[in-house]
């Protein structure tokens, strides 16, 4: 009996033993996996991040603006350009911006290789550079380069026919659209000079060019039924779904002409207006590390599906992107661009950078939507939006 008791003692003692190592087990793993989890949503890199507002500093330092009017000027700046575009282009559009031409409007459509379909829809539609006869507009598509022969074949024989394709020499994929995006504004500057307004797209966007020119005439009170005013100078975050309209002011954009349109030398860099932080969890698309951007908020950004752009800021951003430091993100890199050439966004919720519900009368007003990569939805919005008199 007295051995039973002990042999029983000492079950009972390593039972409670092996349940406190299966608890302390437990524990570890769910201390790991949460440890995991929140270093992999970038929660620790939250508090390494510096303070924007008191702390920013981005290459080059300095006053870029003189460096800036030397470039437009055509003179050698003191300085030399930091941030050097490797590319060639393939295919030039030479004779789209004639010397006779001069464009209120010149599109500039980043396009993947493949999407045929969509280059044709805008064709078709919003980027007819014969819609409006009485205002003269221009259209090209903005490619990179891929591995399939059809594939290039097809956008030869589709540029020998419409004669709108800029393919410059880089890999078509995301990772360069900051490379695309700026061999538009170069091309822009050394081949349309005398186009007054370049507009970039996507080309699964919906464009109203008639809203896009009532925007243009009159930049601080567009839409004209709501007096409301567009430059960002209250610095929060809006994320998608937010409704209400940022504090804003209107300064800066009363330079009007004896015509009511906008003065063409002021510098007007509009679109949909953020000031977000940085996406610091490692499986986002937009993740990005403390070593390439360690600030907790981004300058005030246009989201790049559509945005317009004056002559006088495409020169500025051109030329001032040669002395800021390169980044993967093309709206980031020209958010840094604007603010270290002293450029404010103009802010419009008229340009949807999501797809925006569609009824008749509610896109009357409509700039720009997102999510029309269906060529036959595109087709069938526009026509619609045309006869009612919006596009």
């Amino acid at each position: 009996m007295r051995l039973l008791r002990t042999t029983w003692r000492l079950r009972r003692k390593f039972s409670v033993l092996s349940a406190k190592c299966v608890t302390l087990t437990t524990v570890s793993l769910v201390t790991i996996c949460v440890t995991v989890f929140v270093y992999c949503m970038g929660v620790f890199t939250h508090f390494l991040e510096k303070d924007y507002y008191t702390e920013f500093s981005y290459p080059l330092e300095g006053n870029l603006q003189p460096l800036v009017k030397e470039l437009i000027l055509g003179n050698e700046p003191p300085i030399k350009p930091i941030n050097v575009f490797n590319y060639s282009y393939l295919k030039l559009c030479h004779d789209k911006c004639s010397s006779n031409a001069s464009p209120k409007l010149l599109f500039v459509v980043k396009s993947a290789l493949h999407h045929f379909e969509q280059r044709q829809a805008i064709r078709q539609t919003w980027g007819n550079q014969l819609h409006l006869p009485q205002v003269e507009v221009r259209r090209i598509f903005l490619l990179g380069t891929g591995f399939d022969p059809e594939i290039q074949r097809k956008v030869d024989e589709e540029d020998r026919l419409h004669g709108d394709i800029v393919q410059a020499d880089f890999h078509d994929d995301y990772r360069n659209n900051t490379l695309k995006t700026m061999s538009g504004f170069k091309w822009a500057v050394e081949h349309c000079p005398s186009a007054r307004y370049a507009v970039f797209s996507d080309d699964d966007m919906y464009v109203s060019t008639k809203n896009l020119l009532r925007f243009i005439r009159n930049p601080s009170s567009y839409p004209e039924q709501e007096s409301q005013p567009l430059l960002v100078k209250d610095f929060e975050h809006r994320d998608r779904s937010l409704k209400e309209e940022p504090a804003l002011v209107g300064e800066g954009l009363e330079e009007q002409n004896e015509f009511g349109n906008l003065n063409e030398e002021a510098k007007l860099y509009a679109g949909y207006v953020f000031h977000s932080p940085p996406q610091r969890h490692h499986s986002s698309k937009w993740y990005v590390s403390l070593q390439e951007y360690p600030y907790h908020l981004w300058p005030p950004y246009v989201t790049a599906g559509a945005y317009v752009v004056s002559r006088s800021a495409l020169l500025d951003l051109h030329y001032g992107s040669f002395y800021t430091k390169y980044f993967q993100f093309d709206d980031i890199f020209l958010a840094l661009v604007a603010l270290k050439i002293n450029i404010e966004p103009v802010h419009c919720s008229e340009f949807y950078f999501w797809k925006k519900s569609y009824s008749k009368l509610g896109y009357r007003d409509v700039i720009a939507s997102h999510g029309y990569g269906d060529p036959d939805e595109l087709r069938r919005v526009w026509s619609e939006q045309k006869s009612a008199g919006h596009a």
